[in-house]
């Protein structure tokens, strides 16, 4: 195994004052590896990163149109949503299409990411419920899988239930590796949670990206995903946040989802880099804990800079693209509280 190699460092004066490190694979639909930093072969949880893989067997299966989802729906169902009011009347329109009640969900709730919302939360003491869980758009749409095939809902969450074994054989058969072969661990919000070596994650975004040489209904299936996801970025994540600003200057040829404690995976679809679709897996290792601003917004500080000069060396994003996401990175000029330059932060890697 290679160490952990340095992806992002922080400068104050002329002194290098932190740096995190970790790993990187990209892998075409072929599943060729392209470009590696570190271990490409390191095993990693995704953490909501598989989301849209646990959502593909329900489309795969035809849960859209049993249910009449639409594109945002769709989109919400792979989400780690920041409960803005949105979100919430969202995913509460998805309960009633399908029947099931909030008290269904078993991811529990937690506060709100969107500012605004969690400033209502305080300011009238809103006692937040299972709707306002990051999570609660996949939780519904598990649900609405095993009540559309009439399964229990009860054990929803089970990773014997039928809806979770469906979901670990679909991502087995995506990322090119053997089920037994796949870590279970349980997520945040209870559902169970994947790990597997960074290569996998990636081939397996690859060919959601690039669905070619699947079967029918599961190509269909793919490329449903990636265009609702592309089509309601704002459903995967808030408006201003960077999985949902990438996807929106990437024009409907990037994919992307964050993870926690530190994943990231994208995938860019044919023609953009090269005739195949690629996949892009990453794993910060010390977690690349979010932080908050002044006006109550959350954001990370590795992940996005690295997805950016990841895709500015593979070609991916032009400078005008560049442009638009400058205040991800790669490359950002670091002020304190006064406004001050302090230092720098850059990206370390060479892919």
């Amino acid at each position: 195994m290679t160490a952990p190699q340095p992806l992002l460092e922080l400068t104050r004066g002329s002194v290098t004052e932190s740096t995190h490190y970790g790993h990187i694979a990209i892998v075409d639909s072929n599943g060729r590896l392209l470009h590696s930093h570190g271990d490409p072969h390191t095993v990693a949880f995704l953490r909501s990163s598989a989301k849209p893989f646990q959502t593909l067997p329900f489309v795969e299966q035809g849960g859209v149109e049993h249910f009449h989802y639409t594109p945002s729906e769709l989109a919400l169902s792979c989400a780690s949503h920041e409960t803005s009011q949105l979100h919430l009347d969202t995913v509460q329109g998805m309960q009633l299409k399908v029947g099931i009640r909030e008290s269904d969900l078993q991811c529990g709730p937690h506060l709100p990411g969107d500012a605004q919302k969690l400033r209502e939360v305080i300011k009238y003491d809103i006692q937040p419920t299972s709707n306002f869980n990051n999570c609660s758009g996949k939780h519904t749409t598990m649900l609405a899988f095993a009540k559309m095939r009439g399964l229990p809902l009860e054990t929803y969450l089970d990773p014997a239930h039928p809806i979770q074994q469906g979901i670990l054989k679909t991502f087995s058969e995506m990322s090119g590796i053997e089920e037994q072969k796949i870590e279970l661990g349980i997520d945040g919000c209870s559902a169970p949670n994947f790990a597997m070596p960074l290569v996998n994650a990636a081939l397996g975004m690859a060919r959601l990206c690039d669905p070619r040489g699947l079967n029918e209904a599961r190509a269909i299936a793919c490329e449903k995903i990636t265009s609702a996801m592309t089509a309601h970025p704002e459903m995967i994540s808030n408006f201003g946040e960077f999985d949902c600003e990438l996807m929106k200057v990437g024009a409907g040829k990037i994919v992307t989802k964050r993870g926690a404690e530190g994943f990231q995976i994208v995938g860019v679809l044919p023609a953009v880099v090269g005739d195949h679709g690629i996949g892009i897996a990453f794993k910060v290792t010390d977690g690349d804990a979010s932080r908050m601003n002044d006006e109550l917004e959350r954001s990370a500080r590795v992940r996005p800079a690295v997805t950016l000069e990841i895709l500015k060396q593979l070609g991916a994003l032009n400078e005008a693209q560049l442009k638009a996401l400058a205040r991800f990175g790669p490359h950002k000029i670091l002020k304190n509280y006064a406004g001050i330059v302090t230092g720098e932060s850059r990206p370390t890697f060479k892919l």
